[in-house]
């Protein structure tokens, strides 16, 4: 199975290696499982897509990062970690997605240096993981604690947590670099060819990666609990603001109704950004289960094929429901276009929009 935007093909004719760039390898040290070759046609729609995906992408999630930076009102903790989300997103659409286009074509390299291009969707992966973690308790505490919220979660306390999940994504997506990867076993490999030196390999995720990595320590303890973790935080939030609004307890200057309204609106939003993550990542580490824990197992290309561009799609996902789910989102949106697009500026945008709906 190839998983992260690695698409099968042929295995490759025995050339010999080349001095420096993308090197040519012998064919054993090619497609371990020898897929059958995929057609041209089938190719240039993957990569059409993914294109497509990316040019959605990126300048949707610029349009998120300039519109919280443009509107006030959406500059507390959680359009903060929103933000951060966001960069992630724009870096799938303008780092992952080329990459993964590049390894499809099938170029061969230095071990290492296949292991730089496959880690950074695990990077960007885990940072998204842990900004959806870090948006849910968030709203959690919104609800909780109402009064003492913007004592508990300051702006400062915010930038440090956003810092805290770059730092642990990086550490958990540069793993394989420091030593669980698949080096010795194709090293083992090179060395039985006759070959000398760094090996080459043709440049496959599940070349370089480790399936242990990817299934025991990135699945079961960095994708899988954290997402649980977060059904579990939303359902507390959901359980929260009914029991809130049957109670109608005041929590804050103004109606109870609105703020709790605006809450549950705001809350559903988000736990949707959780859905299609979820939705987009789980059939890909299923697969990678699969091809752990039974390797004879034959996966369908198409299913591949689907995996994949769900992952990337993903990235795209998250502006769309922004436009349509969340009000000042949607409204900074189109002062950005009145303003910068049509030439034709829009009035300020305020906290309290004209004909806002409560639930908004």
């Amino acid at each position: 199975m190839r998983s992260h935007g690695e698409v099968p093909r042929a295995q490759p004719c025995p050339a010999q290696p080349q001095s420096s760039g993308w090197l040519q390898v012998p064919a054993t040290l090619g497609t371990a499982s020898g897929t059958p070759y995929q057609p041209a046609g089938r190719m240039a729609v993957y990569i059409g897509i993914e294109v497509l995906i990316a040019l959605v992408s990126v300048p949707g999630n610029v349009l998120v990062i300039w519109a919280v930076k443009v509107n006030q009102s959406l500059r507390d903790a959680t359009f903060c970690f929103i933000v951060s989300l966001a960069v992630a997103d724009v870096a799938v659409g303008a780092l992952v997605i080329p990459l993964a286009i590049l390894i499809n074509i099938g170029p061969q390299t230095y071990f290492h240096t296949c292991l730089m291009v496959a880690c950074p969707v695990l990077i960007l992966t885990q940072s998204s993981i842990l900004a959806l973690l870090a948006i849910a308790v968030d709203r959690y505490l919104r609800v909780k604690i109402p009064l003492r919220y913007k004592t508990v979660v300051t702006p400062r306390r915010a930038v440090v947590a956003i810092a805290g999940c770059w730092v642990l994504s990086f550490v958990v997506g540069l793993t394989p670099m420091f030593g669980w990867n698949n080096l010795s076993q194709v090293q083992q490999a090179w060395v039985a060819n006759g070959s000398v030196g760094e090996p080459v390999v043709q440049c496959e995720f599940e070349q370089v990666i480790s399936m242990e990595y990817m299934v025991y320590f990135n699945f079961f303890v960095w994708v899988l609990p954290p997402l649980l973790l977060m059904v579990l935080i939303y359902l507390e939030v959901f359980y929260l603001i009914r029991k809130q609004l049957n109670k109608k307890v005041s929590a804050s200057a103004g109606d109870p109704q609105k703020y709790y309204g605006k809450e549950l609106k705001i809350a559903k939003s988000l736990a949707l950004i959780l859905f299609l993550f979820a939705l987009s990542w789980l059939p890909l580490h299923v697969l990678n289960c699969i091809t752990l824990f039974c390797p004879s197992c034959q996966k369908p290309s198409i299913l591949i094929y689907i995996a994949i561009v769900l992952t990337h799609g993903n990235s795209a996902m998250n502006p769309i429901v922004y436009a349509f789910r969340i009000h000042k989102f949607r409204a900074t949106f189109l002062k950005i276009w009145n303003d910068h697009f049509r030439c034709r500026p829009a009035p300020p945008i305020q906290d309290g929009l004209p004909g806002e709906r409560p639930d908004d």
